[in-house]
């Protein structure tokens, strides 16, 4: 069976889920971490409004993928009857809203919602998100206005349980609606030893929509430019400017002794113009601290303060005296990537996975320097 298993001296067992107390606890934890639901496709994407008035009722929440693609996020408890079949119909009549909107009318209902989380507009919330460098200001919003008119949306359920009648619905509309991507995630909660322990499943209904995605869509191109490891990016070194090479070589070998340690795994994003980045991702999720850019002319780090906020909170301080004057903000950029940035990042990147259990050297197979940290 499918959940987690404890021994207690007693044997193994299968513990039992933790009820939510109510709804909104669900709702707030899915706005706190959309990165942590199994989304198809894998894509990257930031709340942008929740209770979004749209016709008649309120949008749980609403998200945008760093390809311009608008998500509909519907919560709901399994012990709410609405989770049967209404639900389904409160998500497609918001979409039916959405459907045909300008962006700037987009904008107008998220607002509120933008400025009170310090976004200046969609595309800045956009790029908070984004680890890959793709988010480029005149794309994303024709890509943005592309999903607006055509209806292409994702339309994502969260509950704690997932009802058949709700997995078959959903099996149902995913083979006959081909411009909508449909995710139907649980996420269940345990309490193991006194901690809150949380477990995201997509629930894949036996039925698949027999359509795939095309190769022109934003999903199918970022899943073109990306390839596993650091060799793509190595090879690029050599086309950037003779006087950011040595920098990026830096970047590059300080990356691989963190992947070398397993505490990260790395990746190559090629973006549509000559940005080339190196993710810099943890083991257990598709996000990392820092995303290396060979951009152009130039060669920076990227910060993500989300990612900081969420796995290593206590590293900012550290991070904003090594950075300074800079502050580390929504997607900061340092050009200035000296031995202490590096180092403050590794030591950053170590505690939080240690704190997530994603580190060989813990399980007596990584190494150690005199001063206790990794080699990097």
């Amino acid at each position: 069976m499918t959940g987690v298993w404890a021994n207690q001296g007693e044997g193994w067992r299968l513990l039992p889920t933790a009820a939510y107390p109510d709804e909104a606890t669900l709702h707030g934890l899915v706005e706190e971490a959309p990165q942590m639901l199994p989304l198809s496709g894998q894509p990257n994407l930031a709340v942008v409004g929740r209770e979004v008035h749209l016709g008649s009722g309120y949008a749980d929440l609403l998200a945008i993928e760093t390809s311009g693609r608008l998500a509909i996020i519907e919560v709901k408890l399994a012990r709410n009857a609405e989770a049967r079949r209404a639900v389904v119909s409160q998500v497609l009549a918001y979409a039916a809203v959405l459907h045909g909107l300008e962006a700037a009318q987009l904008e107008s209902l998220v607002l509120r919602y933008l400025t009170d989380h310090g976004f200046s507009s969609i595309v800045s919330a956009a790029k908070s998100a984004d680890q890959e460098g793709t988010v480029e200001d005149d794309r994303f919003q024709s890509d943005l206005q592309t999903s607006l008119r055509d209806g292409n949306f994702r339309l994502v359920f969260v509950l704690d349980d997932a009802p058949p009648e709700l997995v078959n619905l959903v099996a149902y509309l995913e083979a006959k609606i081909e411009k909508l991507d449909i995710d139907l995630i649980t996420v269940r909660a345990y309490e193991v030893n006194g901690a809150r322990v949380m477990l995201p499943q997509r629930v894949t209904p036996e039925r698949v929509r027999a359509g795939v995605t095309t190769a022109s869509s934003p999903v199918a191109r970022a899943l073109v430019d990306y390839t596993t490891g650091a060799p793509a990016f190595e090879s690029s070194i050599e086309r950037a400017r003779p006087e950011n090479q040595p920098i990026l070589r830096k970047m590059l070998e300080w990356a691989r002794r963190l992947e070398a340690e397993g505490v990260v795994r790395l990746g190559t994003y090629q973006g549509v113009s000559a940005r080339i980045t190196l993710l810099v991702r943890f083991l257990d999720e598709y996000s990392g601290l820092v995303t290396i850019y060979n951009d152009h002319n130039s060669a920076h780090l990227q910060f993500h303060r989300s990612v900081f906020e969420r796995r290593a909170p206590n590293h900012v301080e550290s991070i904003e005296k090594v950075i300074a004057p800079a502050k580390l903000g929504k997607g900061t950029m340092v050009r200035d990537v000296n031995d202490r940035v590096l180092e403050a990042v590794a030591a950053a990147y170590l505690d939080a996975a240690r704190a997530g259990g994603a580190l060989k050297y813990e399980r007596g197979r990584g190494r150690r320097n005199r001063s206790g940290q990794p080699h990097i």
